[in-house]
């Protein structure tokens, strides 16, 4: 974790400059108090910038996503500040590490898997796959290229029927 923080250091100048907004999701509660200091300095630092997004899903899992957001929900119940009539997708989205950011519309899936192994179950909803054989290391712009071109050529009726 010391090495992660080192690089979130090192990297925050950069991503200032180019103006990238830093967003970690995942349970960062558990994470060490330093560099839970590091990720909130660095989200504080760049939370005005209006260029890429950059998201670190970190001690994250889509389940246990999942399931906070589902006791953050039944807290208020229990507490009387909703009713359980008032759950929506809408209302779930906001109890998601996830919330505000879009959902993703393409799914890269390296080395031939066939499996999206507890990642974003939630917002995976609507994405399209794309899996290749090549692996993550040899990812590159030609096989990211073809990924595109490929997300490209679907017709994205996101649940409906023609």
């Amino acid at each position: 974790m010391t090495l992660f923080e080192r690089v979130l250091r090192r990297e925050l100048q950069e991503m200032k400059q180019e103006n990238v907004k830093i967003r970690f999701v995942g349970n960062l509660q558990d994470l060490p108090d330093s560099l839970r200091k590091e990720i909130d300095r660095s989200m504080e630092d760049t939370k005005h910038n209006q260029g890429i997004q950059f998201t670190v899903a970190t001690n994250y899992g889509g389940r246990q996503e999942i399931i906070q957001a589902c006791k953050a929900i039944a807290s208020k119940v229990e507490q009387g500040y909703l009713d359980s009539s008032q759950i929506s997708e809408e209302l779930f989205e906001q109890h998601l590490y996830t919330q505000g950011i879009p959902h993703p519309d393409l799914l890269i899936r390296t080395s031939g898997e066939m499996r999206i192994s507890n990642f974003l179950l939630w917002q995976m909803a609507y994405a399209e796959i794309y899996v290749t054989p090549t692996l993550w290391p040899d990812f590159d712009r030609v096989e990211f290229h073809k990924a595109l071109a490929t997300y490209q050529q679907r017709d994205r009726r996101y649940g409906k029927v023609k």
